[in-house]
């Protein structure tokens, strides 16, 4: 005689089919009887793993999808299958071989801040997508996709023109200035006036009443608000005026896609003019993979190019004196013009140099000219022609009449 609590055992209820047999085909057969009675567009089964639970036999999970493709086939009703990837290493090829797309999501995680999401279309019978990956957040009210940034899809259409700093004598190291369309590249150790210059740029083109945008990843916003102003640029009424926005950004906190689509967004919706990004070494902090960061750059400043946008990067070298320098990743190759900022020495003061060793939109000028900063002012001074060795940061004096050790070279 069976005892009374083998009586509550599945196994004793059927004696014909095994009991996951049943429970996945009752299963099936509600979701098809609640079908047939709501009639809906979208179906959604979250998540395939419990089905997978319920089957057991891998051959019969997969029966009981295809029989549901084609009880829905006839009917104008779209199914989603949501899969956690926890079976077959995340890769159930087969289940993906009768589906008419797949859309795979990732979340990568960071040695520090938040963890990227990207998403990638594999496969979408009869449409054309955007291939690769693009990120993604998941943010109030829903999902917001980043798509990946195709600078090909953007053509050119505007009047290359020169952009003027300010500083008459920078402008002449330029022979006129930087261009509109172009990317110049403020290259030099920390502390030598690279954030200051990109500044200075745009608060004269907000001066001129055209849209300036800095975004600063290394400095709070209120310091710079304070440095600009003891320089004399006071960049308050033009910040309130909304001409000139400052926006801080966090690394840890950002996603590479995210700030292409903010930039995307200055561009397309706000006629931005001038873009500051200070500096390249907090963007680097931002992307989990460097070998990566060249190549969406290289999408970044051929897009703002295309749209006539004048594109300010600034980039910290390590060292401070000396040929040694180096930089943690090469992306000279990709701005159009670089500024070179140096440290050097003369009678026991150091001094900041700076000169432009590119130009790709025309001729500029090949002399080093000194940086000075002043009670109030930016300023630079005339060609250092009586001394060589200043980009070495331990100068040689040719001859000529020298200046004291108190005010700056000759030409000043």
């Amino acid at each position: 005689m069976v005892p009374p609590e083998e009586d509550l055992k599945p196994e004793t209820q059927y004696t014909v089919f095994h009991p996951s047999e049943v429970e996945l085909a009752d299963t099936v057969a509600a979701i098809f009887k609640e079908v047939d009675a709501v009639q809906p567009q979208r179906l959604v089964f979250d998540s395939l793993s419990e089905l997978r639970m319920l089957a057991r036999d891998p051959l019969k999970y997969r029966r009981q999808i295809l029989a549901v493709k084609r009880y829905l086939s006839g009917r104008d009703c779209t199914m989603l299958l949501l899969d956690d990837g926890t079976a077959d290493g995340g890769q159930d090829l087969q289940l993906q071989s009768i589906a008419h797309g797949v859309i795979h999501l990732e979340n990568l995680a960071r040695d520090y801040g938040v963890n990227r999401r990207r998403i990638q279309i594999r496969k979408v019978r009869g449409t054309a997508y955007r291939e690769g990956f693009h990120d993604y957040t998941i943010a109030k009210g829903g999902i917001v996709v980043y798509p990946r940034l195709v600078a090909a899809e953007h053509k050119p259409g505007f009047e290359r023109k020169n952009v003027p700093s300010g500083i008459h004598q920078l402008d002449e190291l330029f022979q006129g200035g930087i261009d509109t369309g172009t990317s110049t590249l403020l290259l030099g150790p920390a502390g030598c006036g690279k954030s200051t210059i990109a500044l200075r740029y745009a608060v004269s083109t907000a001066e001129r009443n055209e849209k300036a945008m800095i975004f600063t990843f290394d400095e709070s916003i209120n310091t710079l608000m304070d440095r600009a102003r003891a320089l004399n640029m006071d960049p308050d009424p033009l910040v309130k005026k909304g001409i000139l926005e400052v926006r801080q950004v966090d690394p840890a906190e950002l996603s590479p896609g995210q700030f292409v689509a903010q930039v995307r967004r200055l561009v397309e919706d706000e006629d931005l003019r001038v873009l500051v990004i200070d500096s390249m070494n907090g963007l680097l902090n931002a992307m989990p993979n460097e070998q990566f960061l060249a190549m969406q750059l290289h999408e970044l400043f051929s897009y703002l190019g295309q749209q006539g946008i004048a594109t300010i990067i600034t980039l910290a070298q390590h060292g401070f004196i000396g040929s040694s320098m180096n930089t943690p990743i090469d992306v000279s190759y990709l701005a159009d013009t670089v500024l070179l900022f140096r440290y050097f020495e003369k009678a026991g003061q150091i001094r900041q140099a700076l000169s432009v060793v590119k130009k790709r939109s025309g001729p500029h000028e090949r002399a080093i000219r000194e940086l000075i900063f002043g009670e109030g002012t930016v300023d630079v001074g005339e060609p250092l022609t009586n001394f060589e060795g200043v980009l070495t940061g331990v100068p040689r004096f040719l001859g000529g009449a020298a200046a004291s050790n108190d005010t700056p070279f000759p030409g000043k």
